[in-house]
């Protein structure tokens, strides 16, 4: 019966209708998508060409908070020997030249002596050369023998020099070696000093542990700044350059936001992530950010051309983002888009228009209740 009425009714208004007209109410019946106003709900309609313009759209990367690599000192000992005291704690802060640890040495015994031998034989040299000088003067000794001894003694000062320099090697300062030149007493303890005033870290030894110059004992870090850094993708990169601002937000804290700029931009690419590194300094002299924190990176990318609708044309139906499209016939079809966020009044076509579209910029919502009014009516 319902079926009978349709038909009967569909064939009254297409009688009623011209020919052109009656092909669009035709068309429109049997598509959902298409409408067909009433000439007072057109007056109301005001249509726009689909734009382009530059966006500067902000791009959202996950992060965290990281040391700042130049503001960051791994410490080990110069020499090889075993840890007699510790002296310092994680998380302590230390004053550049603190002593961080002691070892027992046998090698820093072995060269202070070597040392002291270069300077006895160094003294004994400079003695023999000078009592030559004064036997040839004397016309005691002849030249050859003159030149042989103060050779020697010139072998004896490189020696010397060469010794105190392997010293200066394994750590131990000129003034010490001055001192152990005068007084000749050896000893075989080294002290771990830190190279940066910061906090200690990281602490990576035990009482009575032999160590190695190529073991890193202690990590001293200057925490006053640090570094927010993220992974951007790759296809996103080009957008992203150095000296752009960007945001920190970092849920720690609340989420509040940091303000900053890129300083750092990678050259290359990660192969396992295809992601390419970025970051920026952040100040931390109030010591609330802490490094390994996590953190969302907001980038705002450079502008680049894309399509843009305003807000005000854009209907929401079934949670999917439409716009009503002009029809040469003079109908509308409503066509599904998808839409970047809102900026400015303008959404960022991503998908759905092609950019040489008439589209409905004013009055849409009123056009899709007509559209669903006589979609109830035909059903």
């Amino acid at each position: 019966m319902k079926k009978a009425t349709f038909i009967l009714l569909t064939a009254a208004i297409l009688a009623g209708c011209g020919k052109e007209e009656a092909k669009t109410v035709a068309a429109t019946l049997s598509d959902p998508a298409l409408v067909s106003p009433a000439a007072e709900l057109v007056a109301q309609i005001k249509l726009a060409n689909v734009t382009s313009q530059p966006v500067s759209e902000t791009l959202r990367v996950p992060g965290s908070i990281d040391f700042d690599k130049q503001r960051l000192a791994r410490i080990g000992a110069t020499i090889t020997g075993r840890v007699t005291e510790i002296d310092a704690v994680l998380g302590q802060s230390v004053k550049k030249g603190d002593v961080l640890a002691r070892l027992n040495s046998s090698e820093l015994s072995t060269q202070q002596l070597a040392y002291l031998r270069a300077r006895s034989v160094l003294e004994l040299n400079r003695r023999n050369a000078e009592r030559a000088k004064a036997l040839f003067d004397a016309d005691v000794i002849a030249l050859a023998e003159l030149q042989r001894r103060q050779s020697e003694y010139q072998i004896s000062v490189a020696e010397t020099r060469a010794a105190a320099d392997q010293l200066q090697l394994l750590g131990v300062t000129p003034a010490a070696i001055e001192r152990l030149g005068r007084e000749g007493a050896v000893n075989s303890l080294m002290s771990v000093v830190s190279t940066l005033s910061g906090v200690v870290v990281e602490r990576k030894l035990a009482q009575g542990q032999v160590v190695q110059p190529a073991d890193s004992l202690f990590v001293v870090a200057d925490l006053s700044s640090l570094w927010a850094v993220a992974q951007v993708p790759e296809q996103q990169i080009s957008r992203v350059q150095e000296g752009q601002s960007v945001v920190i937000e970092v849920p720690a804290l609340g989420n509040e936001k940091l303000w900053g700029k890129l300083v750092f931009v990678g050259q290359t690419v990660d192969p396992d992530t295809r992601t390419v590194l970025v970051r920026t300094a952040l100040d931390n002299r109030d010591g609330r950010l802490k490094p390994a924190m996590l953190a969302s990176v907001l980038i705002e990318a450079k502008p680049v051309d894309r399509l843009v609708v305003p807000a005000a044309a854009v209907v929401r139906e079934n949670d999917i983002d439409h716009v009503f499209v002009a029809e040469v016939s003079g109908a509308f079809r409503l066509v599904k888009v998808k839409l970047g966020v809102e900026q400015g009044g303008q959404r960022v076509v991503l998908t759905g228009l092609k950019g040489d579209e008439r589209i409905v910029v004013e009055g849409a919502f009123h056009l899709n209740n007509e559209r669903n009014r006589k979609l109830a009516e035909g059903s």
